[in-house]
């Protein structure tokens, strides 16, 4: 009788000692497929595309699924083997191939763009490859360059008219070093550099230096639109309500983009992170290191990757978005957790999805208390008659009207938009409608408006008087106007009583007079009037996203 009693008691502390051990608090969650599912429900509608999730724990594919579908037209759904193009996330493996050489002694990342390219101007001779894989160069964005030559997103341009474009411009953003921009120039430079260094295609290059011996069978940097790729999903862009239509590049650039793979395969780069049998720890520092500015100031941008902070835990990743597809892996290395999300639909938002997968498994290692509900408060007319004015921001080259409606403040950043703001605190509010947390702070007495987007640094707005032209006044702005740099001429002409910007026979976007001598196009940037000593203009400089202060000058009638 005791000895079974002693054997029940073994059994009961052998049963308490298993619960304990299995009981981890700081194990990461398993939630079901559904919640998962839930996430992505909208693309599981009829005829959506929509992409392919896959969660990493600890080098285990513990999740992958395909939603919606690859092709529309046949009815081809989307799974964990679909070969998605990833964008500008493909900018860690340029990075990579770059990384590799320098390893092999075969570059410097200190070697400066000019001694590849002596047909830039001199400024290359002051940019180094550290500076391009940083977004620290200040060489001015080709898209960018590409739109404001008038170019319509499904034309054709090569290497050849890009590199072209580069050199044609004779100067840049800013001086190496001094600022941050993200500039795809930079990447698709990188390509270049390591085809001049090795004799091959980066393609090649990193086919035989970085796929074939991660076993990366179905990932290719595509430098050839006409090549078959099977299982390769469409990508799409919504056209009217429920509709989509195909949103598919000919575009044979790489460098900033151009890979197209599976979650499958990038799982296998994910493990190698970890694992280091193909790539040792000094590459993978190299890869992780953040730049550096002139000021010692550091980034959170390292070698196509972003290193960053997400409720608390560190993550890298790195997002991208081109001709209808979007996608992000963001990997949290202290829990060896890792999302992928990859999209052929161009209205995903790839890292807020992938952040909501993220939650489901990680939110007992937040370190960051989750927001509460924001706690609004009343204010009258009277009180809110101080916030009232346009403001503009010359670091997001845009301005903001903000009014009195029915006794609520609104915001309206374009004639068609308005939202409301809700007051925090008598100074503070919170824009409402927008997926965003955005935050304003009235400053009345320096006549500004700090906007905080997701709790990152606030940019600064200033308070303005809007420009008041009549139609008469209207028409000094017009004429011909030609830019060396990007040898197009632009042609400001007032049709129906508005300003209008005309490249060739091609309307591309209408003018609005915002401030003084400052002209705002919508589709291409902000316009600066220059004038002689006698007022009379002599052009202007254009400013968009990521190409600044390009010069046109006014073309006299002969």
């Amino acid at each position: 009788m005791e000895f079974k009693l002693l054997k029940i008691r073994s059994l009961i502390l052998v049963s308490v000692f298993i619960v304990i051990s299995t009981f981890r608090p700081d194990a990461i969650a398993e939630p079901s497929q559904f919640d998962i599912d839930s996430i992505f429900s909208e693309w599981e509608q009829v005829d959506q595309p929509g992409g392919t999730v896959a969660v990493i724990k600890e080098g285990k594919l513990i999740f992958s699924k395909g939603y919606g579908l690859a092709n529309i037209e046949h009815s081809v759904p989307n799974t964990p083997t679909t070969v998605f193009r990833i964008a500008s996330t493909s900018k860690q493996f340029t990075a990579a191939t770059i990384l590799l050489l320098v390893q092999q002694q075969n570059l410097n990342l200190n070697d400066s763009l000019y001694s590849f390219f002596p047909d830039f101007p001199d400024y290359a001779k002051d940019i180094t490859i550290r500076h391009l894989l940083h977004h620290t160069s200040g060489v001015r964005d080709y898209f960018n360059l590409k739109e404001l030559k008038g170019f319509r997103t499904d034309d054709y341009y090569d290497d050849a008219e890009v590199m072209g474009w580069l050199t044609a411009q004779p100067s840049l953003n800013f001086n190496p070093g001094e600022e941050f921009l993200y500039s795809n120039s930079g990447y698709w430079l990188l390509a270049q550099i390591v085809q001049k260094v090795t004799g091959v295609s980066m393609a090649s290059f990193a086919d035989n230096e970085i796929f074939k011996p991660l076993k990366m069978h179905n990932t290719r940097f595509q430098n050839n639109h006409n090549r078959i790729v099977k299982n390769k999903a469409y990508g799409y862009t919504p056209f009217s309500g429920p509709e989509f239509e195909i949103n598919m590049s000919t575009l044979d650039l790489i460098g900033d983009g151009g890979i197209l793979t599976t979650v499958e395969d990038l799982k296998k780069w994910d493990d190698e992170f970890y694992q280091q049998k193909v790539f040792d720890k000094n590459f993978w520092e190299k890869m992780t290191t953040v730049g550096t500015l002139n000021n010692g100031e550091q980034l959170d941008y390292a070698s196509g990757l972003r290193i960053s902070d997400y409720k608390g835990l560190k993550q890298i990743d790195h997002a991208g978005w081109f001709g209808g597809f979007k996608s992000n892996l963001i990997r949290f290395p202290e829990q060896k957790f890792s999302v992928i999300v990859l999209a052929n639909r161009e209205d995903a938002y790839s890292t807020g999805l992938a952040h909501q997968v993220a939650d489901l498994y990680l939110n007992q290692f937040y370190k960051k208390e989750v927001e509460s509900a924001p706690q609004f408060i009343e204010l009258n007319a009277d009180q809110l008659k101080n916030f009232s004015g346009h403001y503009w921001s010359e670091d997001r080259s845009d301005s903001r009207h903000v009014y009195i409606k029915q006794g609520k403040l609104k915001l309206s950043p374009a004639p068609e938009r308005e939202y409301d703001l809700a007051p925090l605190s008598e100074k503070q509010f919170k824009l409402m409608g927008v997926s965003a947390n955005v935050i304003m702070t009235f400053m009345p007495k320096s006549n500004q408006m700090s906007v905080s987007v997701n709790g990152q640094d606030p940019f600064i707005c200033d308070e303005y008087t809007p420009a008041n032209y009549n139609g008469d006044q209207l028409a000094q702005f017009t004429g011909n106007f030609y830019s060396e740099a990007l040898m197009v001429n632009y042609h400001i002409k007032i049709i129906d009583g508005e300003l209008q910007l005309h490249i060739g026979n091609s309307l591309i976007s209408k003018l609005d007079a915002v401030q003084q001598d400052m002209l705002v196009s919508r589709n291409l940037g902000v316009i600066h009037i220059e004038r002689n000593p006698e007022s009379v203009i002599t052009g202007f400089k254009m400013s968009s996203n990521r190409v600044k202060h390009v010069q046109f000058k006014k073309v006299l009638a002969e």
